[in-house]
């Protein structure tokens, strides 16, 4: 069978705090605000992954109330989750970064590589693109980021 998946993630910036984008750490003064490392593209994956499989969201999985959870590394919350996705195929994964500042061109392939790694699929198999909002709203002012991921699995 095969399943689509969506996942969607915003968090604000603030100052002095690490930017970590599909588990690499950008060089940026500025860094997403959250309970775990705030990585809203890995948030947005395992939203999609969890949609694709029926088993809920990220929120069911890692409680922001839990402090089991407080600072954790997103490329582990995503183990956890694919240690329960065993029998699932992923076909591929499509992510849509929304983000004024930093430009990510010098980031999206290694980005992609990570991704790709943590799934233990080809780097062919996932799609980074990045999008600004042409200084619209808290992305376009540099106050937040979000990421847009879809996946396709097949069970």
């Amino acid at each position: 069978m095969i399943r689509v998946g969506q996942g969607f993630d915003l968090h604000r910036l603030a100052e002095n705090i690490p930017f970590k984008l599909g588990g690499v750490v950008l060089d940026y003064p500025k860094g997403p605000v959250g309970h775990s490392d705030g990585d809203v593209l890995l948030h947005a994956l395992i939203d999609a992954l969890l949609g694709a499989s029926g088993l809920g969201d990220i929120g069911d999985w890692f409680s922001s109330e839990d402090d089991t959870y407080a600072h954790a590394d997103s490329s582990e919350l995503l183990a956890t989750v694919l240690a329960q996705l065993k029998a699932v195929q992923i076909v591929n994964v499509d992510a849509t970064i929304l983000l004024e500042t930093p430009k990510l061109g010098s980031y999206k392939s290694q980005i992609r590589h990570h991704i790709a790694s943590l799934l233990d699929i080809s780097d062919s198999q996932v799609n980074i693109k990045a999008k600004t909002m042409e200084g619209l709203g808290e992305i376009g002012r540099g106050e937040a980021v979000a990421a847009m991921v879809s996946v396709l699995i097949e069970t």
